[in-house]
């Protein structure tokens, strides 16, 4: 079966909106978050996002929005998008030119594209109220497809011209990762020879908001202290938002275009909780699983992974049900993989999370190094006898295993390997 490489990325992130940018947040483990005014309400909790530097996009009119110099958008490809769609565009650029991409290369019946989003929440709460207090015909015929889960899939292959597979995929905070995975079996089954897998979340109030009903958002207004996965103090997520693109290709793709890949995508497993639609397993016993099938899909033992990018958003719940699973796999080894959850710099990118923190290990694996897990202070006893890492490791990973979970008890697996 053809193998599977990384050959491409771009940003749009909390942490930055270029791969070099985003390295060195990484690598220095800078966050991005900041407190974000429309949350400056004595009813709301939450106070702190990871916030889109360089862009405006919080107007319902896409034509007031701005974006970082460099970027040739049309107005008319702008007026069918949401905020996430206008920074996986961005996204989508610059991985088109760091895989060093033409034309000819994206626009083919060989390549295709998956995306993950959860819609835009702004809009469509915009397009249905403007409906029900105007009439239909006084609403954007664009609206829709501005708006609806699968907006980011809709604009991007036209946009792109994608003539290959594509499909949009809706699994909460696993989303992007199961795109991703299932990108893998286009190409490794030989139906396509290269794909896009694009991630996105427009991170604004309307997007991150509900979940402070959930309960599972950090009410710190300290930014530094808000997002602290694995430490005792912790007490929910931050949310964030932004675009990430990955380009996958088949080794002779790769091969036949003379570019060096970051890393091989080397299998995936997944499996469910069967539990609870909103919580983690507590034994993490789907996230056990899917980490197993995806050693035995490959054939990599346990014993050779270095690093772990854990799921682990900062949640009570969540990231001790994460570090069972841990313990579980590689415990019963006797191995201490390198761990860390990147969530503490960025946030949590919901359905984007799975995309980005890929792209983040496919970036550490080039650069040289393992990012640390910010913020901790005092360790949850729940999590002791883990390799968490508290300070950037420099060393190259040769094997790193993703985590991601979305509700449901849906859990996603990804295996990199140094190409």
């Amino acid at each position: 079966m053809p193998r599977v490489f990384i050959t491409g990325l771009g940003f749009v992130t909390s942490i930055g909106n270029d791969a070099s940018s985003v390295a060195g947040s990484l690598r220095e483990m800078r966050h991005g978050f900041e407190t974000y005014p429309p949350f400056d309400k004595p009813e709301i909790t939450c106070k702190v996002i990871g916030t889109i530097k360089g862009f405006f996009t919080d107007s319902t009119d896409p034509e007031d929005w701005t974006w970082p110099a460099g970027y040739e958008i049309r107005r008319e490809t702008i007026r069918s998008m949401a905020p996430h769609g206008l920074f996986a565009h961005c996204a989508f650029l610059q991985a088109i030119a760091d895989a060093r991409l033409e034309g000819a290369d994206i626009s083919n019946r060989d390549t295709g594209l998956f995306a993950a989003s959860g819609g835009s929440p702004m809009l469509t709460h915009f397009h249905h109220e403007r409906m029900l207090r105007l009439g239909p015909l006084r609403c954007s015929p664009l609206g829709i497809v501005a708006s609806i889960v699968g907006t980011l899939n809709f604009n991007l292959v036209a946009a792109f011209k994608i003539q290959g597979a594509s499909c949009g995929f809706s699994s909460a905070c696993a989303s992007s990762a199961h795109a991703m995975a299932y990108a893998f079996e286009e190409i490794s089954l030989g139906r396509q020879k290269r794909m896009f897998v694009v991630g996105g979340e427009d991170g604004n109030r309307d997007a991150i908001l509900p979940f402070a009903g959930m309960r599972t958002l950090s009410v710190q207004t300290d930014p530094a202290l808000a997002s602290r996965p694995f430490d005792l103090g912790r007490d929910g997520f931050v949310g964030t938002g932004g675009g990430v693109v990955v380009v996958l290709e088949s080794e002779d793709e790769a091969s036949r275009r003379s570019v060096t890949p970051y890393c091989e995508l080397a299998g995936w497993g997944q499996a469910s909780d069967g539990y609870n639609v909103a919580i983690s397993h507590p034994d993490g016993t789907g996230s056990r699983i899917a980490m197993e099938n995806a050693l035995n899909s490959t054939g990599i033992s346990a014993a050779e992974v270095d690093y772990v990018n854990a799921h682990a958003t900062s949640t009570l719940i969540g990231d001790v049900s994460e570090a069972r699973a841990l313990r579980a796999v590689f415990g019963e080894m006797g191995v201490r993989p390198a761990i860390s959850s990147t969530k503490a710099l960025t946030g949590h990118g919901l359905s984007l999370a799975g995309a980005m923190e890929t792209a983040f290990c496919a970036l550490s694996m080039r650069e040289g190094f393992i990012p640390g897990s910010a913020h901790i202070t005092r360790l949850d006893p729940a999590c002791e006898g883990l390799n968490i890492l508290r300070a950037t490791a420099k060393e190259s990973p040769r094997v790193v295993l993703k985590n991601s979970s979305g509700f449901g008890g849906a859990n996603v697996a990804l295996l990199l390997r140094r190409a």
